[in-house]
């Protein structure tokens, strides 16, 4: 194999994999916004979570920051997630009796508090200095096997979350939060505990979320105060949602291939240009992620793959 035809394999792969990962926020965000209609503002808040405790419990011993637990990834990644759970949780008992850009907001302030956390509190984190020396799972396999494993770990991932997440989309549960997003009055009206739907998607959408933390920063093997910039990590995946299509799982995974691989094709032709137009052509990239949601949104209002009825999953069917 030649240089280019390597460096176009591996170019695929990181595209593959990178786009699973925002797969994985997507489908953690339609558990929160496709699901039971909660605006949520914070997502870097929870992919940071997972990122840093996922990075803290595997990484050796070190002065800079709070490390040298050494436990396996199998072990890390679901204590990420349940801490990542536990802290949106708590937000959730406060913050989600809030409505739309309310919500919103209280979201914004948390992820800014958690952000200001991790830039500042060295001891824990190392501060802007990061978290060197991840571990990336099977990377003793010689490449690019090493990383073909690492994107089919993450492509299965993806599949397990959907696959749970198609299920509870047709289930009384998942018929309850739509319940609750189209009219929480008449939910309510009916008997349904509101806040406490709405805590339990906040907190799985929160813990899926956590996991692409998690995986990020394994995949990249080092960690820091950019990796969670709102940007990249909050609109981008709102944008991945929209296009795609919220409300609908297989939307949420197709909107954040496409807008990634928009993204990624930008980067590379803009890297190309003179030094002092790189700069420049950064806010035109975002200005042409903008344009896309507007053309989307005016001919799919719904997104590419609108949000569709659900098989019904219960023990008995449904009468009519």
């Amino acid at each position: 194999m030649d240089v280019f035809s390597a460096g176009f394999l591996n170019y695929l792969i990181a595209l593959g994999t990178m786009s699973g990962i925002y797969a994985v926020l997507c489908l953690g965000l339609n558990l929160q916004w496709g699901f039971a209609g909660l605006f949520n503002a914070g997502i870097a808040a929870f992919f940071a979570i997972g990122a840093y405790t996922a990075a803290i419990l595997t990484t050796p011993e070190s002065p800079n920051y709070l490390g040298g637990f050494g436990l396996p990834i199998v072990l890390a990644w679901p204590i990420a997630m349940l801490l990542a759970g536990a802290v949106a949780w708590a937000i959730g008992r406060i913050c989600l009796r809030l409505q739309g850009d309310y919500l919103a907001m209280a979201t914004i302030g948390i992820a800014e508090v958690i952000r200001l956390v991790i830039k500042n509190e060295e001891w824990l984190t190392a501060g802007t200095r990061g978290i060197p020396n991840i571990s990336r799972p099977f990377e003793g396999l010689p490449a690019p096997w090493n990383a073909v494993a690492f994107l089919g770990l993450v492509v299965a991932l993806v599949l397990v979350i959907y696959l749970a997440a198609e299920r509870a989309w047709g289930s009384p549960w998942g018929r309850a939060l739509r319940a609750i997003r189209d009219s929480d009055t008449a939910a309510a009206a009916i008997g349904k505990d509101v806040t406490q739907f709405r805590v339990e998607a906040f907190v799985l959408g929160a813990m899926v979320m956590a996991l692409a933390g998690a995986l990020s920063a394994h995949y990249f093997k080092f960690l820091g105060t950019s990796a969670t910039e709102p940007m990249m990590v909050t609109f981008l995946v709102w944008v991945m949602l929209i296009v795609g299509g919220s409300g609908n799982n297989r939307g949420a995974i197709l909107g954040a291939a496409l807008i990634w691989v928009i993204w990624s094709a930008t980067e590379l032709l803009t890297n190309r240009l003179p030094g002092e137009w790189i700069t420049r052509t950064s806010y035109i990239r975002v200005l042409l992620i903008g344009i896309i949601l507007q053309v989307v949104l005016q001919r799919f209002a719904k997104g590419l793959v609108p949000e569709r009825p659900p098989r019904m999953i219960d023990d008995q069917p449904e009468r009519r």
